[in-house]
């Protein structure tokens, strides 16, 4: 038996070509053997609603620079073969493959939860990481605008945010996030993977294109936003010899801090990312999976604190290695822009326009 499935052609605009098994449940799902996978139509998304009761989780990783991060959906259309938040659909009953990208849980009443837990007294004010899980601006926001009305919270508490995400339509919200880094209350960190718009394509089907990731970078700094670049992920063998380039690309369209993160393959994601390689570097496959393995402790994914954000062993310092040297000459100095709550204040709905 292979070590993953046979992949099918995919579908387009999809990161996934199938179900990979849920790991909590006891069926699963097998396509029928006689219908060409290739014959049947991509799977349209669908909107549910979330009836979450609270917005803001917190964590204590180690490896994360935030402890409270909120998510307006759950779920990310913009299908990226590679995303370590896959899993998550899995709690939900759900798969890791199209289901994260085509079952997408919408929180209708984010802002309004979010008003109400900044307004508790219980609130240490401390800035909230957006898109901690999934992507803020996925196409999802243009109809349910549920990532600005937070913003509009935010700024009204003016409590600190910081953004990670792989879509030009964070330009869109400009003026709200000027207003909040008028505040030392916003950063926006944009996610770039790769240069080549060919596989940007492929491997982030329905995300921005790099030369618009690039572009809201300059936008949000003519908008006076602090802003930030992120390599992630940084795959061996497929888009690790860009990393001075992007580096260079973002420092130059006005970004002024950069940071990276080494490819996840947790549970799932694994086989999502597997039959992408087969589909798309059939040729390179193994190369790329053995270079993993060699990052990860002969693991394809390995989920220790301290290890699993850069990887282990001599590659993974060529790597940092690699990143510090493109940091230097792209004119990264290594400074971070520190949000500050010293202008946090607790307000009612409606109290704001009295300010």
């Amino acid at each position: 038996m292979p070590a993953f499935p046979v992949p099918s052609p995919g579908f387009r605009g999809r990161g996934a070509d199938g179900n990979p098994p849920n790991r909590f449940e006891a069926l699963r799902w097998e396509p029928d053997p006689e219908v060409d996978p290739a014959d049947l139509p991509s799977p349209r998304t669908l909107f549910l609603n979330d009836d979450s009761r609270s917005f803001l989780t917190t964590n204590d990783s180690p490896d994360l620079p935030f402890t409270a991060s909120c998510n307006p959906y759950r779920g990310c259309e913009h299908g990226c073969a590679y995303c370590y938040a896959r899993p998550t659909h899995e709690y939900l009953g759900f798969s890791a493959g199209l289901d994260f990208e085509s079952r997408i849980l919408v929180k209708l009443r984010a802002p309004e939860l979010l008003r109400a837990e900044l307004a508790r007294p219980s609130w240490k004010p401390q800035a909230v990481a957006m898109s901690g899980v999934t992507d803020c601006y996925q196409p999802a926001e243009r109809k349910f605008r549920l990532t600005r009305a937070c913003l509009e919270v935010f700024l009204d508490f003016r409590n600190p945010v910081g953004i990670v995400t792989k879509n030009h339509m964070v330009t869109r919200d400009a003026d709200v996030l000027g207003e909040l880094a008028r505040w030392g209350c916003a950063k926006v960190f944009v996610s770039i993977t790769t240069l080549d718009e060919e596989l940007a394509r492929a491997l982030e089907p329905r995300t921005a294109s790099p030369r618009h990731r690039l572009a809201a970078l300059a936008a949000l700094r003519a908008a006076g936003v602090p802003c930030g670049v992120m390599v992630a992920p940084v795959i061996p063998g497929l888009n690790d010899h860009e990393i001075p380039a992007i580096l260079k690309e973002a420092g130059a369209a006005g970004a002024i801090e950069a940071g990276y993160v080494l490819l996840r393959l947790p549970h799932g994601v694994k086989d999502v990312f597997s039959g992408w390689l087969q589909r798309n570097r059939p040729g390179e496959r193994e190369k790329i999976l053995g270079r993993i393995r060699e990052l990860r402790g002969g693991e394809l994914n390995d989920s220790r604190f301290g290890a699993r954000m850069t990887g282990i062993g001599a590659g993974a310092e060529t790597l940092a290695r690699l990143f510090a040297v493109g940091c230097r000459r792209a004119g990264f100095t290594g400074e971070r822009t520190r949000l500050t709550t010293d202008h946090f204040r607790r307000v009612e709905r409606g109290q704001a326009e009295l300010f």
